[in-house]
């Protein structure tokens, strides 16, 4: 039973399990070397879109609905790219060494008993099967950091606050868990800063349970999930025949509307610039995020809508806005990346404070990025780069065509000289 939990499946009684949504990037993806660490995540959206785009791009190992039904997406021995930008204890790239695990709702509402019910059964079943202490069970929002921006000159500690919620004394205990951490080792060492004093907080402070802005929900009462023996796993290619089949993509917005005080940073985090986010101001005005100018002065009641691709760590430079204003200290850094609107790249480190001005508006920028190409017949993008090249924060730049991230383009139809753009 390869990517099923039947090694321990007497504790499985509460489990109701599917591979109604298993990845097609199975096939694709390496075995993990070994496993550390547990993060669970909050989707941000409704269950329809986002089991379809954690299928589509093989985010997560496994999704748990509103009702406790468990989703399988992949492999629980495989990578899977969950935790983006991350990292703990000064080791990056936290999705070589953990089991990701998607919950259907959001960081600020509470989840329904039968998820938590769920949850807690198959985080033991995964602690056992890899002999993960309690304390490296956590929350995205604990290993996640966003490379420098406007708003914060310095990587920083404070990127997500998805999952937020798993970090406090009241949620652990509801999932058996004992132990939790007390600081940030990163921040300790000085690796990042503090970007988002609440979460921090949240995470660490003793009196967290009275800073979450949700009750949770009474445990004990009978569950809506039906308590379901795990069956015998579809065979994994016979899965992904099933779920390769090509899946509507609906496009999941969320609007939130900024209060007086705040920013864009507030509201929108690294999608403050996206194009992909809209702002709809109180005069019916409409602004994408890669056009707007100024993020600090928004108007009380101007709507934020935030789009798909809200976690798209690319900055664009507007018109009249030096490159430092947006990337802080890494404007000349040799992980910075400049892709203007041409399609000629440049290294943040062969700049000079002219060649930085003289940048046109539209110029997209990477930071935290190394690069390698270009693509010739013979050396493929998983040859290149054999273990981010699928990942949904890896961008390739076509010969004269602007930047793509991995999961919108046709990875059989990649031509020679492109050059692929991967997280540090």
């Amino acid at each position: 039973m390869g990517i099923g939990l039947s090694l321990v499946c007497g504790l499985c009684h509460a489990l109701n399990l599917s591979n109604a949504y298993l990845s097609k990037r199975n096939a694709e993806r390496a075995v993990r070397a070994k496993t550390q660490y547990i993060i669970l995540h909050t989707t941000e959206a409704e269950a329809t879109s986002s089991l379809r785009k954690l299928s589509r791009n093989g985010e997560a190992h496994y999704c748990v609905d509103r009702n406790g039904k468990v989703y399988r997406i992949v492999d629980r021995r495989k990578v899977a790219y969950h935790c983006g930008t991350s990292m703990w204890s000064g080791r990056k790239n936290i999705d070589e060494v953990s089991i990701g695990i998607e919950v259907v709702g959001y960081h600020d509402r509470a989840l329904t008993a039968a998820q938590y019910t769920a949850l807690k059964e198959l985080v033991l079943l995964l602690q056992k099967l890899y002999s993960v202490k309690d304390a490296n069970v956590m929350p995205h929002a604990q290993v996640a950091y966003g490379t420098p921006n406007r708003w914060h000159r310095r990587s920083h500690r404070g990127r997500k606050r998805c999952g937020m919620g798993y970090a406090t004394p009241a949620v652990r205990k509801l999932l058996g868990l004992k132990e939790r951490w007390l600081s940030d080792p990163d921040v300790k060492a000085r690796r990042l800063t503090v970007g988002d004093a609440f979460l921090s907080q949240i995470l660490y402070a003793k009196n967290a349970d009275k800073l979450l802005p949700y009750k949770l929900p009474a445990m004990g009462a009978k569950s809506s999930a039906p308590a379901v023996v795990v069956k015998s796993s579809v065979p994994l290619k016979q899965a992904i025949a099933t779920a390769s089949a090509a899946l509507p993509v609906k496009k999941q917005q969320r609007t939130v509307v900024i209060r007086k005080g705040q920013t864009a940073w507030d509201v929108a985090r690294e999608a403050y610039n996206a194009a992909s986010t809209i702002y709809v101001f109180p005069d019916g005005k409409r602004i994408h995020g890669d056009q707007l100018t100024d993020w600090e002065s928004l108007v009380a009641g101007t709507k934020v809508i935030l789009g798909d691709e809200a976690d798209a760590p690319i900055q664009t430079l507007a018109a009249g806005i030096h490159p430092k204003a947006l990337v802080g200290d890494a404007v000349m850094a040799a992980d910075t990346w400049y892709i203007r609107p041409t399609g000629g790249r440049i290294q943040g480190s062969r700049l000079t404070e002219k060649s930085l001005k003289a940048l046109p508006p539209g110029t997209k920028i990477l930071t935290g990025y190394a690069m390698c190409g270009p693509v010739t017949s013979r050396k493929l993008p998983s040859t290149l780069c054999p273990s981010r090249w699928d990942a949904p924060d890896t961008y390739y730049l076509f010969p004269g065509k602007p930047l793509q991230s991995a999961a919108q383009i046709d990875m059989k139809r990649v031509p020679a000289g492109t050059y692929i753009f991967y997280k540090n």
